[in-house]
C-alpha cells in the first residue's frame, strides 16, 4: 500500500509592509488601549511582526506594553477566553 504525501501549508506573504510606528517607539505606551488591540487577536494573542508589519524593536516593546496592559486589566489575558 502506497503512502500519502502530506500536502505542505503554503505561507502567507503579506508583502512589504513598514512599520507603523516608524523609527519612534515611544508611541508605544500600555495606556493607550485603543492602539494596542489592533496588535491582539479577538481570543487576546499577540498578532505576529509578519502579519502586523511592526518591525522587531517594536514588537518587542509591543508585546511588553500588552502584557502590561494584561497585568493592570486594561485588556484581557489569554486564560479567560
Amino acid at each position: 500500500m502506497a503512502k500519502r504525501r502530506k500536502k505542505k501549508k503554503k505561507k502567507q506573504y503579506f508583502g512589504n509592509l513598514k512599520c507603523p510606528f516608524g523609527k519612534d517607539s515611544s508611541q508605544i505606551n500600555y495606556k493607550d488601549v485603543y492602539t494596542l488591540k489592533k496588535y491582539i487577536t479577538t481570543r487576546g494573542r499577540i498578532l505576529q511582526s509578519e502579519r502586523t508589519g511592526v518591525c522587531q524593536k517594536c514588537q518587542r516593546k509591543l508585546s511588553r506594553e500588552i502584557k502590561r496592559a494584561r497585568y493592570m486589566a486594561l485588556l484581557p489575558t489569554n486564560e479567560l477566553l
